[in-house]
């Protein structure tokens, strides 16, 4: 239970710092500048840094999933229990959600606001399906060849690219779709778009476990 409880905590901190990065960057990008071009560019590195960080430092306690279809996913492929599971999903939904409350109030906006930033379109949700089929994918791949020494490069650098070749800025996470509906500001997504991004990120997820089977095959 005590083990339980260090890794339930790293996957609290770990997205809420994610969340908080992403979130608090956006806010950041918008206030140096009007160009969004610019504003991505900040958003995204920042993103890429911090995940990269946060994987090498969490991964040891908790294997630093931040993200509930990555979970969703060990429990399926039968490496993580169900109550565990339960408890990471949980653990990182608020943690997002914290994340997001502590970079409104860093930047002195109101702590809790819902975001009114429609991200509502085929194309958005076809670059969630991609972004999180990739994503699960790499992961499944470099831990199926031994390779989990990469996991925080590989992870970071597929989100970063996947910031700029996906319409929806890669996502890629239902817990950081969550929390960012509580902010109004660059980062945001309006409350009818949460739905739809998390469906089209399962589907991504099973897609890329589909992916891994037919590697190994390969192999």
């Amino acid at each position: 239970m005590a083990r339980l409880a260090e890794k339930a905590a790293a996957e609290f901190v770990g997205t809420a710092l994610l969340v908080c990065v992403v979130v608090g960057s956006g806010i950041m990008g918008a206030n140096l500048s009007t160009d969004l071009g610019v504003v991505l560019i900040v958003n995204a590195l920042s993103t890429i840094f911090a995940l990269a960080l946060l994987i090498v430092v969490l991964g040891p306690i908790s294997g630093a999933h931040f993200n509930p279809v990555v979970s969703l996913v060990q429990l399926f492929t039968g490496q993580q229990p169900f109550a565990e599971t339960i408890v990471f999903i949980v653990s990182q939904v608020a943690g997002a959600t914290a994340g997001a409350i502590v970079a409104n109030v860093m930047f002195d906006l109101p702590a809790l606001q819902f975001s009114t930033h429609d991200r509502l379109s085929p194309g958005m949700l076809l670059g969630e399906v991609l972004a999180t089929a990739g994503l699960i994918a790499l992961i499944g791949v470099l831990v199926h060849r031994g390779q989990e020494q990469f996991i925080s490069v590989a992870v970071a650098a597929w989100i970063g690219s996947a910031y700029f070749f996906t319409s929806s800025t890669s996502f890629a996470n239902p817990a950081v779709t969550v929390g960012r509906l509580f902010t109004d500001t660059f980062a945001g997504i309006a409350p009818g778009s949460v739905l739809p991004y998390i469906g089209a990120q399962v589907v991504g997820a099973a897609i890329g476990v589909a992916i891994i089977a037919a590697l190994k095959r390969a192999e």
